[in-house]
């Protein structure tokens, strides 16, 4: 086909005229009744080499960091765990020649009431000093098969020196290894120790500045907890010191089986669960309070502020839909099951409360209001709120009650 281009009304094909067209300097092209325009990139093609690249390296840079913003963004929080735990065991031989298993058992406990979401490895100490095998990763990150984990404990046996300090450093790094997914919410190592010196390192301000300086270099958001069983007195403030190194709080000391075992799982499944919870009610105390100030606004004829303050209430639903999905996966007991529950409710109660305001604001706006129901509605909805968050705030001081850790 063939024609010619008339000013800017594009191609008018000649049936007659079966020479190839040239389309070089176009601008336009009819296609049927429509318009297509071919855009050309003149002016890449006449600039020099040097620059053409320096321009495409820059146009590659920009789509690989817009596909990076939507993989961090929405992709890696949907695949990422929400909590990885690592079990920091003490192998290591000790007074009482049971207090190995006593710890493998309280770890299979723990292992067995944990969080659907959270991956979960084991890492042991003890052994020579300056031996590669001091400390060893038994079990990777895992959010699958929780039986590896359980299986690896039972061959646990007491043997060599505590390497308690080689133990923690060797646990930072397992969390900063390329391509691994951190925690959405938090990386945690659960330190289950009988001693509370090192074998290889008696200078307790060297230990505390060195675990410090490792945790810092690592730039990880890790959270320590300590256990201490059967720990001997004359090695507790060690103890205390090493934790401090490691920004966690004083160790729990225990000295019975159950003890122990109860020490563990709060850390590991219990504390979870009161720090989830207190997200929840943290989140929506405030949003409430701009529904009433979107009441009062309402009241003073404000309707444009009063639309503010209900927009920015429902921003605290997204924040608090990730912590209700982990908070779903830890319902092992009847207290996780009931916090859930309660979570759960007073969420889908500030959303009745945000309703009402808003048929309130529609019934001023409409001046249809034809008597008390919206403002009814909204105070009755405020007060099933108010008794749903009562109730959850009780659930919660009840567990921290029951806990084995001051709190």
């Amino acid at each position: 086909m063939s024609g010619r281009i008339t000013g800017d009304r594009g191609l008018r094909p000649d049936p007659e005229d079966q020479r190839p067209l040239d389309l070089r300097g176009a601008q336009g092209v009819m296609v049927g009744s429509g318009r297509q325009r071919n855009i050309f990139i003149k002016y890449l093609v006449e600039l020099p080499r040097s620059i053409k690249v320096v321009l495409l390296l820059l146009l590659c840079l920009a789509v690989i960091a817009g596909g990076g913003w939507i993989v961090s963004r929405w992709i890696i929080p949907q695949i990422a765990p929400t909590y990885r735990t690592q079990f920091l065991v003490d192998t290591a031989k000790g007074t009482d020649p049971r207090g190995a298993s006593d710890i493998a058992a309280s770890v299979r406990t723990t292992v067995g009431n944990s969080g659907d979401g959270d991956a979960l490895a084991l890492r042991t100490f003890g052994g020579a000093c300056g031996a590669s095998d001091n400390t060893r990763r038994l079990v990777d990150f895992t959010t699958d098969d929780r039986r590896e984990l359980a299986q690896a404990t039972e061959g646990i046996r007491a043997a060599g020196e505590p390497t308690l300090v080689r133990g923690i450093v060797e646990a930072v790094q397992d969390f900063s290894r390329p391509f691994d997914l951190s925690a959405t919410q938090m990386n945690r190592v659960i330190v289950i120790t009988r001693h509370g010196a090192d074998a290889c390192d008696d200078d307790i301000g060297f230990v505390e500045n060195e675990i410090r300086d490792r945790i810092r270099a690592a730039g990880l958001r890790l959270e320590f907890r300590v256990v201490g069983y059967q720990v001997p007195k004359a090695e507790r403030d060690g103890l205390r010191r090493i934790a401090a190194g490691a920004g966690a709080p004083d160790p729990l000391l225990v000295d019975t089986l159950p003890e122990l075992e109860a020490a563990v799982d709060w850390y590991a499944n219990d504390e979870p669960v009161l720090r989830g919870a207190r997200k929840v009610v943290d989140a929506l105390n405030p949003a409430v309070e701009q529904v009433d100030a979107a009441v009062r606004a309402i009241d003073e004829g404000r309707f444009e502020a009063a639309e503010g303050h209900l927009r920015t209430a429902r921003g605290a639903d997204p924040r608090v839909r990730a912590v209700l999905e982990d908070l779903s996966g830890r319902t092992k007991n009847p207290t996780e099951r009931d916090i859930n529950a309660r979570a759960t409710q007073l969420r889908d109660r500030q959303r009745r409360v945000i309703e009402a305001a808003d048929e309130l604001l529609d019934a001023e706006r409409s001046r249809t209001a034809g008597g008390p129901e919206p403002r009814t509605a909204y105070r009755r909805a405020a007060d099933a709120y108010n008794t749903e968050a009562e109730a959850l705030n009780k659930t919660l001081a009840k567990l921290r009650a029951e806990s084995p850790v001051a709190t």
